[in-house]
């Protein structure tokens, strides 16, 4: 078969790779440290107790004091995260694939998939954790799983099925087979859709885990940050859960900022999204 070269995929020889805007570095960090000032003056000018809302510096020193068993708690909560997260990116671009190769099995199974998503994960994790209470690790990695699996399967399903029509056209008049057309046509042009959907699993699974952690309630040394939120707030130590609550944030924005520069460096030479054009 004569090599197709298709002019959609190929980088483009007019564009150069974005640089980064320090003002999108910038400016956050200027808002927040406003945002932490003016919250550190209105609990001091106002003598908030700490067990309502304690200030920044109060929940620093919590965090500093803490920081042994909260580190320990958020490497459990990210062993689940990662897990569940790498199993939803993988599991959601595989059946994606799968449905292209098959519109009966798309049919029989995306109705599925669609109800995992809409029934809130609050609803059935005590149901998860009940039938495999014996392993803790992993019902917390199934309900992280459910949450996180469908945004990925729905974003490569559209960009599968999204494929220039023009270029399909091309790739039947060269003769391209099936498996071809699959692997150097639909896969490529649906690897931004791909991306942007483990983006949002990324912190989905974060947010699953903790859901579940929530539910799950157990105590013991090898616990998440959930728990130790609930623990912080059984005791009282309202600084201590603010920290707790902290470093899941703190993750979250770790984990999009990682998956953005993945999808970055991907993208950077041949799409869009990722390439400032010349004016």
């Amino acid at each position: 078969m004569t090599q197709v070269d298709t002019p959609a995929l190929t980088p483009r020889l007019d564009a150069r790779p974005a640089t980064v805007d320090p003002l999108r570095i910038v400016m956050p960090i200027a808002i927040g440290a406003v945002f932490l000032g003016a919250w550190e003056a209105a609990v001091r000018l106002y003598d908030v107790p700490p067990y309502i809302l304690p200030g920044p510096w109060l929940i620093l020193r919590a965090l500093i004091d803490g920081w042994g068993s909260l580190f320990h708690s958020l490497l459990i909560t990210l062993k689940v995260t990662l897990s569940a997260f790498l199993l939803a990116a993988i599991g959601g671009g595989a059946l994606a694939i799968l449905f292209t190769r098959s519109r009966w099995i798309e049919l029989s199974l995306y109705p599925y998939a669609v109800i995992l998503q809409v029934t809130p994960i609050v609803a059935i994790a005590p149901l998860i954790i009940i039938w495999v209470k014996d392993d803790t690790y992993l019902a917390l990695l199934i309900c992280a799983w459910i949450v996180a699996f469908f945004p990925v399967l729905s974003n490569a399903t559209l960009g599968l099925s999204s494929t220039d029509h023009n270029l399909l056209n091309l790739f039947q008049l060269y003769g391209a087979t099936r498996r071809q057309v699959l692997w150097h046509l639909r896969v490529p042009s649906a690897l931004p859709y791909y991306l942007g959907g483990v983006r949002i699993a990324g912190g989905l699974a974060l947010i699953g885990t903790v859901v579940a952690e929530f539910v799950a309630g157990t105590g013991g040394a090898d616990t998440g940050l959930a728990y130790r939120i609930l623990e912080a707030g059984y005791r009282l130590q309202i600084p201590r859960m603010f920290a707790a609550l902290f470093l899941i944030a703190f993750a979250g924005i770790v984990i999009f900022v990682a998956l953005s520069l993945v999808s970055h460096l991907v993208l950077r030479n041949w799409h869009e999204s990722a390439v400032r054009r010349e004016n």
